[in-house]
């Protein structure tokens, strides 16, 4: 290995593609960590992976940094470390932005014939690498670090922070569910895969989610999935915004649209899917609404009241989805007889919905011992989605077309 000097390491320019390696000069381990304002985390970050890398590859890896230009200077004490370091490289990037394009840009600059990556702000348990590293020698092509699988967990989230990631997974795995239904922890930004698994794939992601690029266009067959817990920050604030939950998705619909994805598309119309989910939302308001109206106002018994509010619901989900979801299947079958038809048989399947809902709260929760709020939302969204699909095939199906 050639001795390593104070100078930054360069940054890759041009299209986000990993190159082979030749066997000369080459590590057995590149290990990136991208950070953006981590000065109070750096040292020890660098301190603990060292320390765990000596030990599982002594002298066969690299530790490599990759900084968006921090302004608290995280790449200058970084920089500080290298003398004490043999093993670490640092980069500091000024002209592009990103959690993932700095993942892929410290890939392009490395030597490792395994490739990995970690958080730089603690939260990733840095003993979970022997694990990882573990599967790869194994004969694994990639290996997760999960939340979801045995021996995986989260330390301190709140109830609604757990509830957007395990929505932002259900609405993955409609949108493009070969590639987010292949590991537990799609959302995992901890992880190792082998070099010749991504190698001259051109890659282009999106926002922080990484895994969902290396899955969507990575040459991947043996997935290997460690438990580990989810820690809170020890140093600095949290970088995570609605916007990184809007590139998610943006993400999602990209990878989507490759050839791999082309059947899923026709068969699962995600647009139409987004509007129904829409409209259904709208019915709650005015099922609360109406039942309001009919209970406070009118004075009707509670029960009375609940199953007219709900009916008042359904018709007005039936008129949006009828006009506006599925219009364009309505008006191929015009007449008011066709209309009332689609209506008894929408107002039968969200009957048939309410029951499946219920079930599945009670199979959930009695069961399989889930808490009865994870339930509810849970079967929410499975029922959701099952009530768009029958209705897609049964009550806004094109069969008087002449």
């Amino acid at each position: 290995m050639p001795t390593l000097t104070l100078d930054l390491l360069a940054v890759p320019v041009g299209v986000l593609q990993i190159p082979s390696v030749e066997q000369v000069d080459t590590v057995l381990l590149s290990l990136v960590v991208p950070t953006y304002n981590e000065v109070g985390n750096v040292v020890l970050l660098v301190e603990k992976l060292t320390g765990l890398l000596d030990r599982i590859c002594p002298n066969d890896y690299e530790l490599i940094i990759v900084d968006d230009d921090s302004p608290d200077q995280t790449w200058e004490i970084a920089r500080s470390l290298l003398c004490e370091y043999p093993n670490l490289r640092v980069m500091r990037r000024t002209a592009e932005r990103g959690l993932s394009t700095a993942v892929i840009r410290g890939w392009q600059a490395s030597r490792g014939r395994l490739l990995g990556v970690i958080d730089g702000d603690l939260q990733h348990p840095p003993e979970v690498l022997e694990k990882l590293f573990g599967e790869l020698v194994s004969g694994s092509d990639l290996a997760v670090a999960s939340r979801h699988v045995v021996g995986g967990g989260i330390s301190e989230w709140s109830v609604f922070r757990r509830m957007t990631s395990r929505g932002a997974q259900i609405l993955g795995l409609m949108i493009a569910p070969q590639v987010v239904g292949r590991v537990s922890d799609p959302m995992s930004g901890y992880f190792m895969v082998r070099r010749s698994s991504v190698t001259n794939q051109i890659l282009n992601p999106q926002g922080y989610k990484i895994l969902l690029e290396i899955l969507g266009r990575g040459e991947i067959e043996h997935i290997s999935e460690v438990g580990y817990v989810f820690q809170e920050r020890q140093d600095g604030e949290s970088k995570v915004t609605w916007r990184q939950y809007v590139e998610y998705l943006q993400h999602l619909v990209r990878l989507r649209s490759d050839g791999r994805l082309e059947k899923f598309q026709e068969q699962f119309p995600i647009g139409r899917f987004l509007k129904f989910g829409a409209v259904g939302f709208s019915g709650v308001f005015v099922d609360l609404g109406v039942f309001w109206m009919l209970s406070n106002g009118l004075g009707l018994a509670a029960v009375t009241a609940t199953i007219l509010s709900a009916e008042v619901a359904v018709l007005n989900n039936f008129i949006w989805n009828d006009r506006w979801t599925f219009g364009d299947r309505s008006i191929q079958q015009p007449g008011r007889r066709s209309m009332v038809r689609r209506f008894l048989k929408f107002n039968v399947l969200c009957l048939v919905g309410i029951v499946l809902q219920g079930t599945l709260v009670g199979l959930m929760s009695k069961v399989a011992d889930v808490p009865a709020i994870g339930a509810k939302l849970l079967a929410i969204a499975l029922v959701m989605l099952w009530n768009f699909w029958i209705n897609l095939k049964l009550s806004w199906r094109v069969t008087d077309t002449k």
